[in-house]
């Protein structure tokens, strides 16, 4: 992160979610939404964000759901069961941080793609679900289905980026049906599977950045 980016990134609290906003000097118009994973905050992806897309404006938004010394996106029962009515709430009010913070600092949510790890993506991927529209383009890192029973959502005009890491024994075992679920639902999914386990590497940034280099603006 540059020293100007270091400068615009002070943690603001004017909105339901805690958020770090970044813009860069030369900034392109597009926008990422970063959601972290769990037992972390909002810092720790930004540099996997810059290595993606350095021109983007950044929305790096802190989980409140408190997990140890970090944060989480909702509660869980084990690491891969989820309480329901948490993930609901909790999206519904993502939902609406993310319409307000695009609106308060001019950012264009047709061109928005939300970036997600772990507990993050899976708030991403609820967010598809649960609240059709809102997400045009979504990267999920290490992602598994969380809702016990999902909606039957149309999302033919989402792209969706799930990047599995094959010796992730805890997510890793749930990408194929993740992937069945969005395939189902008509969106345009691009699913890898990179050498790794849970964490995240140098492999997910250069997959992430071709497919957004990819990308054709959507109409609005």
């Amino acid at each position: 992160m540059s020293e100007h980016d270091s400068k615009n990134s002070e943690l603001q609290r004017d909105l339901p979610f805690s958020y770090r906003l970044i813009r860069p000097e030369n900034a392109s118009g597009e926008c990422l939404f970063v959601l972290h994973g769990s037992g972390v905050d909002e810092a720790t992806l930004l540099p996997l964000a810059r290595r993606i897309a350095p021109r983007a404006v950044v929305v790096a938004a802190r989980g409140r759901i408190r997990q140890e010394d970090g944060f989480r996106w909702f509660e869980r029962i084990t690491p891969t069961s989820f309480e329901q009515s948490s993930i609901r709430a909790e999206t519904a009010a993502f939902a609406q941080f993310a319409v307000e913070a695009a609106r308060h600092h001019e950012v264009d949510l047709t061109r928005a793609t939300f970036l997600g790890y772990s507990n993050g993506a899976n708030l991403v991927s609820t967010l598809m679900l649960l609240h059709p529209g809102l997400v045009r383009q979504a990267a999920l890192l290490r992602a598994m289905p969380v809702l016990d029973d999902a909606p039957a959502t149309d999302l033919a005009a989402t792209r969706v980026l799930i990047i599995a890491g094959a010796a992730d024994q805890t997510y890793g075992p749930f990408a194929p049906a993740l992937v069945t679920l969005f395939s189902q639902r008509r969106a345009e999914v691009d699913a890898h599977i990179v050498a790794s386990g849970h964490e995240f590497g140098a492999a997910d940034a250069a997959i992430a950045r071709q497919w957004l280099a990819a990308t054709s603006t959507p109409a609005a």
